[in-house]
């Protein structure tokens, strides 16, 4: 028998099995289970041992059944309402097309979930390892750049910007949040050749804070009506204490942002940019999100400077909620923002700067949307409101004069987008490039996760500003 008829014997059986059992329905709920499986679901599926190479078997292995899926999933692939999860078929080695389940009644699909939870348990994942309760945004979107840096993408699915990316080889994950236990799944990331040997299964080098950023990343997946934690709601922050946020700015932040957060402390010197000026920043007003990630995760993680360190391994949740209500009560910005936006440099219409050039190939790029009055609405929504980790808004201020309520911080200001003379010598691919990547030496951040077409809206947008 060659290769691609096996495969179809293999289909065949399970059809036969399943069709061959009209006397399940006169069992109880356990029996019916259990002779089900028995007759047809160990055609292909092992419900017993420990983990064979995949070239072995001709399904998924079911011996931890009971703690991979959610049973709202588990009913529905059952009753043949999911799409198949191989879009080549698990048999890799000898097929390129998907098969379909064999279908159960709603029923027998229970009685089935029922005997899995009772009897298929794995003994070796910890319920509550991994609490989904507390996935923030911050960490599905770590947990998408992680997901992409540990070569998950090279055999998965997942599903970004409404298109489907990633090799089609292994389980398509973009419904994935429906699917799996995520206490199994953070287990089975610990180490995937635990679960499944010898057929090209990864095992990355990542941290836990990484593995845990990419549970996060997959427990949305398919999941459209998440509902995300947000850190500064929990207890730290209810008990959060000005004296305790003002000894913490003392012993860490004033190093960089000085003593009275003029941006003079004795490291400032040295860097580039430099660091933020505090006194001018009408801290209560910003959006709670980024003073957390900026404070917690640390510059990069919001697309600036690597010289901000992520401070909450070391000062604690509890200390950073104190230092953001320090910052709050302390520091109320000034009241002509536009007299502190760099001074003369601010106020000029071609700003001085030291940006960075860039490539050819993105110079020589043009909008490649039309400039509509539709494509203009959708970048300045993005511009006051939608764009992330922070609306452009923040900085270059709703007229796009770069006066916004961070602004005053930054040396140099925010660029002045009302300015005609420099904005027409910047190149549509000059300005898409910035708003991808940010400028270093400036408090211009990197956009990285705006798609495309979102990045030439606001570019449209912008260039509507131009006086």
């Amino acid at each position: 028998m060659n290769l691609s008829k096996r495969a179809a014997g293999v289909v065949m059986l399970m059809l036969v099995g399943m069709l061959a059992s009209p006397k399940l329905l006169h069992a109880n709920d356990e029996s019916r289970a259990k002779e089900l499986i028995q007759q047809t679901c160990v055609q292909c599926h092992r419900l017993e041992g420990k983990a064979e190479s995949r070239f072995k078997l001709h399904a998924p292995d079911l011996i931890w059944a009971g703690s991979k899926y959610q049973r709202p999933w588990l009913i529905r692939w059952l009753t043949g309402k999911e799409a198949p999860l191989y879009a080549k078929g698990y048999l890799w080695d000898m097929t390129s097309v998907p098969r379909q389940h064999p279908k159960v009644t709603d029923a027998e699909a229970n009685a089935i979930a029922d005997y899995f939870a009772e009897h298929n348990k794995d003994p070796r994942v910890t319920v509550g390892a991994f609490d989904v309760s507390k996935v923030t945004k911050f960490d599905v979107t770590f947990g998408a750049a992680a997901y992409k840096a540990h070569a998950c993408l090279g055999c998965h699915t997942i599903e970004e910007n409404g298109k489907l990316i990633g090799g089609p080889q292994s389980a398509a994950l973009q419904n994935a949040g429906q699917r799996y236990n995520m206490d199994w799944l953070y287990r089975f990331g610990l180490n995937p050749q635990d679960f499944t040997v010898h057929n090209g299964e990864f095992l990355a080098d990542a941290t836990d804070a990484q593995l845990r950023a990419v549970i996060g990343f997959l427990a949305v997946q398919g999941v459209h009506d998440f509902t995300y934690y947000e850190p500064w709601t929990s207890p730290e922050f209810a008990n959060a204490s000005v004296d305790r946020g003002k000894t913490l700015y003392k012993e860490y932040c004033a190093q960089c942002h000085g003593f009275t957060g003029k941006g003079d402390g004795p490291a400032a010197s040295g860097l580039e940019p430099k660091p933020a000026i505090h006194a001018n920043i009408p801290f209560e007003k910003l959006p709670m999100d980024y003073l957390y990630n900026v404070i917690n995760h640390g510059g990069p993680a919001v697309g600036k400077s690597p010289n901000m360190p992520y401070w909450g391994l070391t000062i604690g949740q509890q200390g950073v909620a104190d230092v953001i209500t320090y910052l709050k009560v302390t520091f109320k910005g000034i009241p002509d923002v536009a007299a502190a936006a760099g001074g003369t440099e601010g106020s000029a219409c071609v700003q001085p700067r030291k940006t960075a050039k860039a490539p050819a190939d993105f110079l020589s790029r043009t909008n490649p949307l039309p400039s509509s009055s539709g494509s203009i609405k959708a970048g300045k929504e993005l511009f006051l409101k939608g764009a992330q980790p922070v609306a452009c808004v923040m900085c270059h201020g709703e007229l796009g004069d770069g006066k916004g309520l961070m602004g005053a911080a930054f040396i140099p200001p925010p660029r002045n987008f009302t300015c005609g003379a420099m904005m027409r010598d910047l190149p549509d691919g000059q300005l898409f490039w910035i708003i991808k990547n940010g400028s270093p030496g400036t408090g211009m951040m990197a956009f990285q996760g705006l798609p495309d077409e979102q990045v030439w809206q606001l570019i449209h947008y912008i260039r509507s500003l131009e006086k």
